[in-house]
């Protein structure tokens, strides 16, 4: 091979690794960003698990477990 091909080559694999980088750190960053999202939807489920759980205690029906079943079984 000539001295100019292997010249390309190179620059042609310092591109395509500069590409590369830079694909990386944007799905690091998607990434980073997702769990930031999915921590905030943790937190608010477990608030909604606990107000569910307050409104079934509180509202003083009976569970369907507790209830007996409707005529027709």
């Amino acid at each position: 091979m000539e001295i100019q091909q292997l010249e390309e080559r190179v620059e042609n694999l310092e591109m395509k690794l500069s590409f590369q980088d830079d694909t990386i750190e944007q799905l690091n960053n998607a990434i980073i960003e997702q769990q930031k999202i999915l921590e905030d939807q943790k937190v608010q489920l477990t608030f909604l698990i606990s107000r569910i759980k307050t409104m079934q205690v509180g509202s003083g029906l009976a569970s369907e477990a507790d209830e007996t079943p409707p005529p027709h079984y």
